[in-house]
């Protein structure tokens, strides 16, 4: 997502800046680092993630740079000359492992890998976190409105209702997970989403009746008059005058595409307006229903209620990630110059693995996801015979004889972009694709099984042979 070509190196927060300028004064700028981006929690309660954002990601990445202005900006921030100099020319020149986007993803393994001088490893930490947690968080909850609407297709309803700009970035990622359109406008010009939206209720009170209002717009929009028809009431006044317009436009050669309904029991209301439609003989008219849904209202509708709805417009839950504020993705060192570097906590599940990894999963005699398996980066996956839980590592698993595949590929090398250009369509595939591999016990909104990550026995040996190592240099009495 560009605007205008703008350069994106103030995409940070300041404390990446003085961080990168005391490397660069104290002799550690060309120093080579690892950073690896995991998260800790599924959002949602749930069993799963479904990352995205990786292509705004690199998009953002790519213009990564400084302008004359920003220079300048910073200079008066009291960053010194020489770093500045330095920026003047910065461009991105590491390289960027991921999974792909659209990847259902679990916590705690690597999901991204940056390897690159440590000035830009650092710069570019921001950036990564607050795309990638936002869009995953997102398209996590675009995806569970679709396991529940199934068949029934939703759109995304609310750029009212998002944060600020993070509403182009939201209705992108919605249609990761599922979404067929977007009211937003900008967002659906920015990467090529089917654009949705008729009239609000304002449309209905600036005309003296609702079936004038409804009448009005008919002859404008004859090729996609959808009636909201719950102003002032649904089944006494809104769907009669629905009818009564339906009859109308039958007698131009013209149809009726569907009705809205935005308040009130949308069950028992969609119910009662499909007899009154199928009545009339307009059983080709759709319903549509919006208003404060998400996956558990849709599921009680459909699977139920038996609510006879068509189409979902799905707004502020979905655009805001409700009822999590954000995915708890972090991004930290694991290596400097290859020597192995982590964040020790007494708390060994905040504590980090160390060195470049590499993440591999494994399946099942039935082909369905089975265990993903944290490794060190040369480790070979046929020579892993177990993987043990991080924290509990009595907790282990046998992986002889089962297939695997990678799930960490090079995105990004000598700072040029190797991803290709997809397009949602086929991002969501993939995740369709991908979910259905995933046993149903870890889909279910309520109490979802865990899926096991684990780390081999070499990561697991490293990591405690570097605690002691820091503990005897850091805590010598």
């Amino acid at each position: 997502m560009l605007i205008n070509n703008q350069e994106f190196g103030l995409y940070t927060d300041f404390y990446e800046l003085t961080m990168a300028q005391g490397y660069f004064y104290c002799g550690k700028k060309d120093e080579k680092a690892t950073f690896d981006y995991f998260f800790r929690t599924n959002p949602y309660q749930g069993g799963y993630t479904v990352f995205a954002g990786l292509a705004d990601f690199l998009e953002l990445l790519e213009n990564f740079t400084y302008s004359s202005s920003d220079i300048e900006y910073l200079k008066q921030l009291g960053l010194k000359s020489e770093f500045l100099e330095y920026l003047k020319n910065f461009r991105f020149s590491g390289n960027i492992f991921s999974v792909k986007e659209g990847e259902i993803v679990f916590p705690g393994e690597p999901i991204l890998r940056v390897d690159g001088n440590i000035i830009e490893c650092q710069l570019i930490e921001s950036l990564l976190l607050n795309i990638l947690n936002f869009e995953s968080l997102i398209a996590t909850k675009a995806f569970r409105i679709k396991q529940a609407s199934g068949a029934t297709i939703f759109s995304d309803f609310r750029l009212r209702r998002a944060q600020g700009l993070g509403a182009i970035h939201a209705s992108r990622a919605a249609c990761i997970g599922g979404a067929v359109s977007t009211s937003n406008v900008l967002a659906a010009k920015m990467f090529d989403i089917p654009v949705s939206g008729t009239q609000a209720h304002s449309w209905i009170q600036s005309f003296d009746s609702e079936l004038e209002a409804f009448r009005a717009y008919a002859e404008i929009h004859p090729e996609n008059t959808i009636l909201l028809v719950d102003t002032y009431d649904t089944i006494k006044s809104g769907v009669p005058n629905a009818i009564t317009i339906a009859r109308e436009m039958e007698a131009k050669g013209q149809k009726l595409k569907a009705i809205r309904l935005d308040s009130g029991d949308l069950a028992y209301l969609s119910k009662k307006a499909r007899k009154i439609l199928d009545a009339a003989g307009l059983k080709d008219v759709k319903i549509i229903a919006s208003n404060q849904l998400n996956e558990f209202v849709i599921n009680s509708l459909l699977k139920d209620q038996n609510a006879p709805i068509d189409m979902f417009g799905v707004g502020t839950e979905m655009v805001t990630g409700k009822s999590d504020a954000s995915l708890d993705g972090v991004y930290k060192l694991a290596a400097i110059n290859d020597s192995p570097k982590m964040k020790f906590s007494e708390n060994v599940a905040k504590s980090t693995l160390p060195g470049k990894k590499t993440l591999y999963r494994y399946f099942d005699e039935n082909g369905n996801f089975y265990r993903d398996a944290v490794v060190m980066e040369k480790e070979h996956p046929d020579q892993i015979e177990k993987i043990y839980h991080s924290v509990y590592p009595e907790k282990n698993t046998t992986l002889t004889g089962l297939k695997y595949e990678p799930l960490l590929h090079m995105v990004v090398s000598h700072g040029n972009i190797r991803l290709q250009k997809q397009e949602l369509t086929e991002i969501h595939n993939y995740v369709l694709q991908r979910a259905a591999l995933l046993p149903d016990e870890h889909k279910r909104f309520i109490s979802p099984h865990i899926y096991k990550v684990g780390i081999s026995g070499k990561l697991l040996e490293h990591r405690n042979l570097l605690t002691k190592e820091l503990l005897n240099r850091n805590f010598k009495a």
